[in-house]
């Protein structure tokens, strides 16, 4: 306890880190403000009891229940996160874009720059489907046609604010702006969510025992997501020798640190896309109600939890495959003289890496498939669904990860400064050598 006063102590004497963390924290107060701001024509009190489930359920926690609020920034930054996949994807197939990749500073501008314009445009088809099929009409006080071009340049104007309070605190915050926004969005939903669990186990089944179960089991939860997130695996490089002058460069030996979950949420968001697919279906075409399809409307039935985890491992598997590249990190190992000790440089050396990666993605793929589908599980025992969400999945994942990449450059500082860091064992203190960075390949981003 002594030493985390001392650590909370260095981490105010360093006066950047201290106006970095006050700056992000005024930012989020801004932005959890600004959420709770009703579009303009909207009667507040008409709109009842708007809480989404499902897919819009899953907007709705991004959106830090702004969604369902029917605010100016229900859309939030879901569209910036739907243009930064596709320019990523784009990265991989269009070879203009692969040439930007590679260009250093001036090629990430320009794709931060398309990916922009990109979003101001999804953000308008998103913001007139927004306004037409989610805000009720008996909540409309003002003309229609007048309301639905009036918000929907509301929506987009709130959608780039969001995602200029994200840049901003990448820019002159601890970083990670636009995953902390979505992480404030979902803890804001956890004292209600916690509320509504204790109120049921001291007026229901359970009491006191059973909640302190719960609690134990998220925390043993989250210590095993934790491990997910920060596995790698470790493979040697050798640097050769070489002497420029009176300096000697190379001769070292350090490694690449091969993720074991390399996709990070991804796989969970497209499969939960595919899954709502079979309701969708059911609603247009109410004679497929009396099908199997209707298996699917619940998402605790073993139908559903089993092909959703099935969907997971398969877009792991995917997406690892389409962002981690082999031949490319075989070509930069060599044209910078390194090589991995006992493979020959080139096909050998890409063919080893690529079956590395296979090897550690599928016990990555089957761990987050369980990490899916237990908010399902926690269920069934019981768990209030809305308390259930922080058991696993996308919500789970999403804050271990934006929690511990701020705890990475809090750390970076403090050893900057020559501090003692946040732990003095794990990953996340930097001692290994292995900045989160090097992770060759994978996505940058938390989602």
């Amino acid at each position: 306890m002594k030493k985390l006063f001392t650590t909370l102590s260095n981490i105010w004497k360093i006066q950047e880190l201290k106006e970095r963390i006050l700056f992000t924290l005024v930012i989020l107060l801004v932005y959890r403000f600004v959420s709770h701001v009703v579009l303009p024509g909207v009667d507040a009190t008409a709109l009842g009891d708007n809480e989404k489930s499902g897919i819009l359920g899953l907007l709705d926690m991004f959106a830090g229940g702004s969604f369902s609020r029917v605010s100016i920034l229900a859309l939030g930054v879901m569209p910036y996160i739907s243009a930064s996949i596709v320019v990523q994807l784009l990265g991989i197939a269009v070879p203009s874009f692969q040439k930007m990749q590679k260009e250093g500073e001036s090629g990430r501008n320009k794709l931060n720059q398309i990916t922009r314009y990109l979003t101001v445009a999804i953000t308008a088809v998103q913001a007139v489907g927004y306004v037409k099929t989610q805000v009720p009409v008996e909540a409309i006080l003002i003309d229609h046609t007048l309301f639905f071009v009036l918000s929907t340049f509301v929506l987009s104007a709130g959608t780039l604010f969001v995602m200029w309070l994200g840049e901003k605190i990448t820019d002159k915050g601890v970083g990670n702006g636009i995953s902390l926004i979505i992480m404030v969005g979902i803890i804001a939903r956890l004292p209600i969510a916690l509320q509504q669990e204790i109120s049921s186990r001291f007026v229901g089944d359970g009491g006191l025992i059973a909640l302190v179960l719960e609690i134990v089991a998220l925390f043993a939860v989250v210590m095993f997501t934790i491990l997910i997130v920060q596995g790698v695996r470790k493979v040697p490089v050798q640097y050769a020798k070489r002497i420029v002058g009176n300096r000697q460069f190379g001769g070292v030996r350090q490694y690449i640190p091969l993720k074991v979950n390399a996709a990070g949420v991804m796989p969970i968001i497209f499969a939960q896309a595919l899954m709502f697919i079979p309701t969708t279906l059911t609603q247009f075409f109410p004679s497929l109600q009396n099908t199997w399809l209707i298996q699917f409307s619940d998402p605790t039935s073993l139908a559903y939890s089993l092909t959703f985890a099935f969907l997971i491992i398969a877009f792991t598997f995917f997406y690892t495959a389409i962002t981690v590249n082999p031949v490319q990190m075989s070509d930069d190992m060599k044209k910078n003289g390194g090589f991995i000790p006992g493979i020959k440089p080139g096909l050998s050396t890409s063919s080893f890496i690529d079956d590395v990666i296979s090897k550690i993605t599928f016990p990555g793929s089957v761990f987050l498939a369980i990490i899916a589908i237990l908010p399902s599980i926690a269920v069934k025992f019981g768990i209030k669904s809305e308390f259930a969400h922080f058991y696993g999945g996308t919500s789970l994942l999403i804050l271990v990860g934006v929690v511990l990449d701020t705890l990475q450059q809090i750390e970076s500082y403090l050893l900057m400064r020559h501090y003692d860091g946040l732990m003095k064992t794990g990953r996340v203190t930097g001692r290994t050598g292995l900045p989160a960075a090097t992770t060759t390949g994978s996505s940058s981003a938390v989602i």
